[in-house]
């Protein structure tokens, strides 16, 4: 079993934008993330713990400028936390070994999905491909992403 966790060395690695978003609470541009339009099939890891969060099978255009999922692929990997800051109450999500801020989740999903949208920022995020996931080490969740690319 792969330990995930909080590691130093790789927050020193990250870009600004990285750092702002997973460890300042920041929220990239609507529009601007590298992984919104990704329609490769793979899974979508924590930049900073590694830790297994959404796959693409579960990925969907939701039209709010980042990337959209209507459930974590492995929801122990996922903590929500409520968010009372902008003047608003909503529900942050971020990763539970990593603590990276990872976005916010809203009950506007897709109804025949269960209803949720995970609102996640690209820079939170490492996308790795179905074909790399063995290699990887995610070969577990080879089964929960559609085998085409």
């Amino acid at each position: 079993m792969t330990e995930y966790r909080r590691d130093p060395s790789v927050i020193s690695t990250l870009s600004d934008e990285q750092f702002w978003v997973t460890q300042e609470n920041g929220t990239e541009r609507p529009g601007s993330g590298k992984l919104l339009y990704n329609k490769a099939s793979g899974i979508y890891v924590d930049v900073v713990s590694g830790e297994p969060l959404f796959a693409s099978s579960d990925k969907y255009e939701s039209g709010c400028g980042w990337p959209s999922f209507t459930k974590p692929i492995e929801p122990a990997h996922v903590t929500e936390h409520r968010d009372a800051t902008l003047g608003m109450v909503r529900t942050e999500v971020r990763s539970k070994h990593g603590d990276s801020h990872l976005g916010h989740v809203f009950p506007d999903g897709p109804p025949d999905r269960g209803g949720l949208r995970y609102c996640i920022n690209s820079a939170s995020l490492r996308f790795v491909h179905r074909d790399d996931m063995e290699a990887e080490g995610y070969g577990a969740y080879l089964d929960q992403v559609e085998d085409v690319t």
